[in-house]
């Protein structure tokens, strides 16, 4: 997959959805959605773990029931494939056994998917979010837009506003491969869209001596981001810098200005590998009122940023 094609991205031919069968009725809104935006085929797929299905015969023992599994695996998936083809959308069910994340990353290349589509769930009383391994791994392997409805998702209902798509960056994507994308997917919807950076607390930059709002480096790097956005064929480009946390901000901006989208590049380091010190993606998937598209970084940048964290390391 070409991480410099964004127009595909942007207008994917194959949604790979990704299934407990739990969050159906969740995913099917969007993910049919999605496809009529522009004709893309739907995959739903379940995978079935190896522990799966575990009965017990007539002497106690347990076994595994592979053949009931699939069968009620297929029960689940069919009538949401009727409901997508009624609506004009392709649809097709695959049930798999094995290692979920693993499935789907190679259902994924298999079906040459331009996006996957997957639920997140929270957890309760502590609105602390629980993503679930096998969302995290997908998140971590998968080299494609994924996106992700978590359990406060909702499409609007009639008279919701004027809808945007909000990119929110911290201006570290150097190949601007989300912000690319986030403008393709707006001009498709013709949806404004909105570029967001948080800054730190006011008080603190103050503190330290950093330049803040109007004077801030930051501004000036998200004008030019949007000036580049805007040549690249997205007319209604609005840059945004507020200061505080950024999970907050970005769940506050969405809401406020009824983002149908958001759109996050995600690093390795920021938002995989050191989730206790950065958890802002995680808590964007967990609450946003809307679907999350996340982008991981090329592969290139990734390197680059190792050799000048090795660098500076070396100083």
């Amino acid at each position: 997959m070409d991480a410099s094609d964004p127009l595909r991205w942007a207008r994917p031919r194959l949604i790979l959805v990704a299934t407990d069968l739990h969050d159906l009725s969740r995913l099917m809104p969007y993910a049919i959605e999605q496809a009529k935006e522009s004709a893309a085929r739907l995959i739903l797929l379940h995978v079935l773990p190896s522990s799966a299905s575990i009965s017990a015969d007539a002497a106690g023992l347990p076994y595994y029931d592979t053949s009931s599994a699939l069968e009620f695996a297929d029960r689940e998936l069919l009538p949401w494939c009727e409901e997508a083809r009624c609506d004009g959308v392709a649809c097709d069910a695959l049930v798999r056994e094995g290692a979920p994340a693993q499935q789907i990353s190679a259902a994924a290349r298999q079906f040459q998917a331009d996006r996957v589509l997957l639920g997140t769930r929270s957890r309760s009383k502590l609105s602390k979010l629980l993503l679930g391994s096998v969302a995290e791994q997908v998140l971590r392997s998968v080299n494609l837009p994924v996106v992700t409805v978590g359990p406060e998702a909702h499409l609007p209902v009639g008279g919701g506003g004027e809808q945007v798509v909000l990119h929110a960056t911290t201006l570290r994507e150097t190949s601007r491969p989300s912000a690319a994308l986030a403008c393709r997917i707006a001009a498709g919807r013709r949806q404004g869209l909105i570029l967001l950076h948080v800054l730190p607390p006011f008080d603190e930059m103050q503190r330290k001596g950093i330049p803040a709002e109007l004077d801030s480096l930051a501004l000036r790097e998200l004008l030019s981001l949007a000036a580049e956005t805007h040549e690249e064929g997205c007319p209604a480009v609005e840059p945004q810098v507020v200061h505080g946390n950024p999970s907050i901000e970005i769940l506050a901006m969405s809401a406020e200005r009824h983002a149908s989208l958001i759109v996050l590049g995600a690093t390795h380091r920021s938002a995989f590998e050191n989730l206790a010190r950065d958890r802002t993606v995680y808590r964007v998937l967990a609450h946003a009122r809307c679907p999350v598209l996340t982008l991981r970084e090329p592969l290139g940048l990734q390197g680059e940023r190792q050799a000048e964290a090795a660098a500076v390391s070396a100083r």
